[in-house]
C-alpha cells in the first residue's frame, strides 16, 4: 500500500508541476522599436518570472504582415498600417489597433572622416534619388558618395521616403540594408558613406544637421527636426492580457524611462 501511495503522490506532483504554464508574448518587426521593446521585455521577465517574451526584428512590414497572419501578439513599426495592409487584415479577421510607445528622429548620419555636417532637405533628397553624386557638390572632398539605405521591409525606409524623398526612388546603386545597426556599421566603415538611422542608433556616429537642424530630444518633441515620426506597437483589436500588460507598461513612467535611456523620445 505504502509503494502504491508513493506512486500516486508522485503522479498528482508530476501533474501539478506539468500545470503550471508560462504566459508567453511574441512581439516581431520594426529594428528601430527593437532596443525598446528588448529592454522593456528584459524587466518584465526579471519582475516576473511566469512570463516569456519573445522579441524578434525583420521590419515593420515583417511585424505587420505577421500580426495579419496571427503569427505574433505584438507588430513592432516605425511607420503608420498601410491601408492595403488594413484590407489584408480584415480579410483575415484581425482588426489592427495602434499603440504610440515613443517618438524618433530619422538621423542623417554620415562617416568619422566626412567634414560634411551640414545639409539641407533638398541636398539629401538630391543624394539619395541620384542628383548629387560627389560629396564635392556639398562642399565636402572630391569622393564619390556611396548612398546606404533601409531596405523596403523597413518601416524607417517607408517614413524616409515620404519625409524626406517625397516618395521619390532611392537610387539603384544605393547599399540597401536590412535593420539600423547595419546601416550604421557600413557607415562607420565606409569613409564616403551616407546613411540615416533612428536616433536610439546615434551612438558612435557623426549626425548631419537639416536646415540647420539635428536630431535630439529637444527638436523631435518640438517638432522643429524635419524627420521626425511616432513609433509604433500594433495589436489585433484592443491589447488584453499579458499583450496589455506589456503595452501598459512600456507606457508607463518606468517604460517611458526605459525610452529615453534607450536614445529615443519619451512620451512623458
Amino acid at each position: 500500500m505504502n509503494l502504491v501511495k508513493k506512486l500516486f503522490m508522485t503522479a498528482i506532483a508530476v501533474t501539478c508541476i506539468s500545470s503550471v504554464s508560462f504566459a508567453k508574448i511574441t512581439l516581431e518587426g520594426s529594428t528601430t522599436v527593437l532596443p525598446i521593446a528588448q529592454r522593456a521585455a528584459e524587466e518584465m521577465m526579471d519582475a516576473n518570472d511566469k512570463i516569456e517574451i519573445s522579441v524578434r526584428g525583420g521590419g515593420s512590414g515583417v511585424g505587420i504582415n505577421s500580426l495579419i497572419a496571427k503569427k505574433c501578439d505584438i507588430a513592432m513599426a516605425s511607420r503608420s498600417i498601410k491601408d492595403s495592409e488594413l484590407q489584408k487584415a480584415a480579410s483575415n479577421g484581425v482588426q489592427p489597433k495602434a499603440h504610440v510607445v515613443a517618438m524618433d528622429g530619422i538621423a542623417v548620419v554620415v562617416n568619422d572622416a566626412n567634414p560634411v555636417r551640414k545639409l539641407s532637405k533638398a541636398q539629401v533628397r538630391d543624394i539619395y534619388t541620384g542628383k548629387i553624386s560627389n560629396w564635392s557638390e556639398v562642399g565636402g572632398n572630391n569622393e564619390k558618395i556611396v548612398v546606404v539605405s533601409r531596405d523596403s521591409a523597413s518601416g524607417t525606409f517607408e517614413a524616409f521616403g515620404e519625409l524626406a524623398l517625397n516618395k521619390a526612388k532611392v537610387r539603384a546603386d544605393a547599399l540597401m540594408q536590412a535593420s539600423n545597426q547595419a546601416v550604421a556599421t557600413t557607415v562607420k566603415n565606409t569613409k564616403s558613406a551616407i546613411g540615416y538611422v533612428g536616433i536610439g542608433y546615434l551612438k558612435g556616429l557623426a549626425d548631419v544637421s537639416i536646415d540647420g537642424v539635428n536630431a535630439s530630444v529637444e527638436t523631435v518633441l518640438s517638432g522643429k527636426y524635419p524627420y521626425s515620426r511616432p513609433l509604433f506597437m500594433y495589436t489585433n483589436g484592443l491589447a488584453k492580457g499579458e499583450a496589455k500588460e506589456y503595452i501598459d507598461f512600456v507606457l508607463s513612467q518606468d517604460g517611458q524611462a526605459l525610452v529615453t535611456r534607450e536614445g529615443f523620445v519619451g512620451l512623458k
